[in-house]
C-alpha cells in the first residue's frame, strides 16, 4: 500500500470516528436534558482526558479542580470518572452514599498480580470481599492481634538501631529510605510469616515495582481495544512482576507447609499458618472463605497484606524524616517531648505513643503534605445516582484527590505549603477516616483496615529514630537544599532516596 493511500485511509478512519463521537455527544445532550453531568474540560475522541494526566496526575487534577470545582467529570478512555477534591464532596461519596461506591473497578494490574482480584484491596464488592476483609481483620488487624505482636516489632526496630549506632560512630552517610524499607519488611515478615526478613527473596524490588505499576493509569484499562498493542509496555512488565511475586509467594507457602508436616507442634501460629489451616476447616468462623479458598486466593491475600503493610509505612516514614531533617526546630521539639515522656528509658515503647501529642501533630502535618496515597484507590459506582445535583452514571470511577485536599488554602490557610505541625493544636482532626480534610488511609467501607497498625509502625519508628539519633544532611547540604520531589504510584515515595548522617543523641 502506498503512503498516499495509507494516509487517505487514516483520514477517513479518523473522520468516521469524529462523526460517531459527535453523534454520541448530540444524543447525550438531547437524551439527558435533566441529567446534569459534573463540569469538566473538553476531551478527545477515544482517549478522553487521558492525555492530560501527565507524570504527576495528582498535581494535574488539583489544577483542573481549581477551574471546574470539587466534583469534576473526566472521561478516561471509555470510563466516566469523577474527581473529588474537597472534604464536603468526599464525605458525600465516602460516607453519605458509601454503599453506592463500595466497589472497586477491575484492572489489568489487579488481575495479573492478585490472581483475578481474589484478595481484598482491589476486589469488587461482594461476599468474597466481605469474607476476606473479616478474616484479615480478625486474624491480623484487630487491636488485640496487633498489640500481641509488639515484641516482634520491637525486635526488628532494635536491629535497625544497632546498625545505625555503628554508622553514627564512623559518621557514615546512611540511605534512610533503604534502611526504613528493610525495617518495614522485617516487621511485616515477623508479624505475617513468623520470621525475619530474607534478602534472598528479592521482595524489596517487587514491592517497589508493584506500587509504581498498580498506581499508573494503564491505557488497557480505559481503552480496551488498545490493550493488545501494549503501548506503555505495562503488560510485559506485569508479566515479569507477577512471575517474580508468585515465586516469592510460593516459597513462603512451601516453607509453611513443610513446617506443618514436621513432627513438632508450632506454638505460635503466624498469619500464613492460619490462612493455610482454612482449607481444613470449612465450618468455623471463616466458613464462607474456607469453602471458596484455593492456592491462588491464599497467595493473593498474603500479597495484599505484605504490600499494604510495607509500602504505606515506609513511604510515610521517609517523608516524615525528610520534613524533620529540614526543620531543626521541629525535630528538637519532638526529641524534647519524647525525653519528657519516657524519662530515662533508652527505647520508646508503644505504650508511650499515646502521650506524644506533638509527634502526633508532626505525623498529621507530614501526611497532609505528603499523603501515602495521593489519589485514593478508585471506587466504582454500583448504580446510577444524583449527588449534589450531578448525575453519576453506574460503573463510573470515583477518584479522591487527597493530595489536593491537603493543599487547599481554603481548608488549611494561606501558608498551606509550609510544614507547620502547630496548625493541629486544639484540632479534633484525626487519621482514622472520619475527618475528610485528612484521610491518608481512606474512609468508609473501603478505608484501609490496617490504619491502626500503620499508625503504630509509623510513630514508633520515627520516635525511636529521633530519640536515639541526631540527623544532618551529607556533603554540607543545607536543609533548604534537600530535594523534596515525589514520584507517582499507588503510593507517593520520594523521587530520590533520603540520605543523612546519624549521630548519637545526647540524653
Amino acid at each position: 500500500m502506498s503512503p498516499t493511500n495509507f494516509s487517505i485511509i487514516l483520514l477517513l478512519f479518523g473522520a468516521f470516528f469524529w462523526f460517531i463521537h459527535l453523534c454520541a455527544a448530540i444524543f447525550s445532550l438531547t437524551h439527558k436534558t435533566f441529567q446534569k453531568r459534573p463540569p469538566g474540560p473538553l476531551g478527545l475522541p477515544f482517549i478522553g482526558h487521558l492525555h492530560m494526566l501527565g507524570k504527576l496526575p495528582h498535581r494535574t487534577l488539583n489544577k483542573l479542580s481549581q477551574v471546574y470545582g470539587p466534583i469534576m467529570f473526566l472521561r478516561l478512555g471509555s470510563v466516566p470518572t469523577i474527581i473529588v477534591s474537597s472534604p464536603a464532596a468526599a464525605e458525600l461519596f465516602l460516607k453519605t452514599h458509601d454503599t453506592i461506591f463500595a466497589s472497586r473497578p477491575r484492572s489489568q494490574a489487579s488481575d495479573y498480580l492478585w490472581y483475578g482480584t481474589k484478595a481484598m484491596a482491589f476486589t469488587e464488592n461482594g461476599a468474597h470481599w466481605r469474607s476476606v476483609r473479616k478474616f484479615c481483620t480478625l486474624e491480623l488487624l484487630s487491636s488485640t492481634k496487633i498489640n500481641s505482636m509488639e515484641g516482634l516489632r520491637r525486635e526488628a526496630l532494635l536491629v535497625l538501631v544497632e546498625s545505625l549506632k555503628k554508622a553514627a560512630v564512623t559518621h557514615e552517610v546512611v540511605d534512610v529510605s533503604e534502611k526504613v524499607a528493610h525495617l518495614t519488611e522485617d516487621m511485616t515478615f515477623r508479624m505475617l510469616l513468623g520470621k525475619s526478613r530474607d534478602d534472598k527473596l528479592g521482595l524489596s524490588q517487587v514491592i517497589q515495582d508493584l506500587a509504581e505499576i498498580v498506581g499508573a493509569f494503564n491505557i488497557a484499562d480505559y481503552v480496551p481495544f488498545l490493550g493488545a498493542l501494549d503501548l506503555q509496555g505495562f503488560t510485559r512488565r506485569l508479566r515479569v512482576i507477577s512471575k517474580a511475586a508468585d515465586k516469592i509467594l510460593e516459597t513462603i507457602i512451601d516453607d509453611h507447609e513443610q513446617d506443618a508436616n514436621k513432627s513438632y507442634v508450632k506454638l505460635d501460629r503466624d498469619f500464613v499458618d492460619v490462612i493455610l489451616s482454612l482449607k481444613n476447616n470449612s465450618t468455623g468462623t471463616h466458613g464462607h472463605l474456607a469453602q471458596n479458598i484455593d492456592r491462588s486466593s491464599i497467595k493473593a491475600i498474603i500479597l495484599d497484606m505484605i504490600f499494604g503493610a510495607i509500602d504505606t509505612s515506609q513511604t510515610a516514614i521517609e517523608w516524615i524524616m525528610s520534613e524533620l531533617i529540614r526543620h531543626p526546630r521541629v525535630i528538637s521539639l519532638v526529641q524534647q517531648e519524647i525525653r519528657n515522656v519516657i524519662e530515662d528509658c533508652e527505647f520508646v515503647e508503644e505504650s508511650h505513643l499515646s502521650k506524644l501529642d506533638y509527634l502526633d501533630m508532626v505525623v498529621k502535618e507530614s501526611m497532609r503534605l505528603h499523603p501515602v496515597g495521593p489519589l485514593l484507590i478508585p471506587r466504582e459506582s454500583l448504580e446510577d445516582i444524583v449527588i449534589d445535583g450531578y448525575y453519576i452514571k453506574k460503573k463510573s470511577h470515583i477518584i479522591v484527590n487527597t493530595w489536593g485536599i491537603g493543599r487547599d488554602p481554603r481548608i488549611w490557610s494561606d501558608n498551606v505549603e509550609r510544614f507547620l505541625p502547630e496548625r493541629f493544636i486544639g484540632s479534633n482532626i484525626d487519621l482514622r477516616g472520619k475527618s475528610f480534610q485528612l484521610m491518608p488511609f481512606g474512609s468508609g467501607r473501603r478505608g484501609c483496615p490496617a490504619m491502626y497498625l500503620g499508625q503504630i509502625n509509623i510513630k514508633l519508628v520515627v520516635a525511636q529514630l529521633v530519640h536515639s539519633f541526631n540527623w544532618e544532611l551529607p556533603y554540607g547540604m543545607s536543609p533548604e537544599e534537600l530535594d523534596m520531589d515525589e514520584a507517582f504510584g499507588l503510593t507517593m515515595p520520594r523521587a530520590k532516596h533520603l540520605l543523612a548522617i546519624p549521630s548519637l543523641a545526647h540524653k
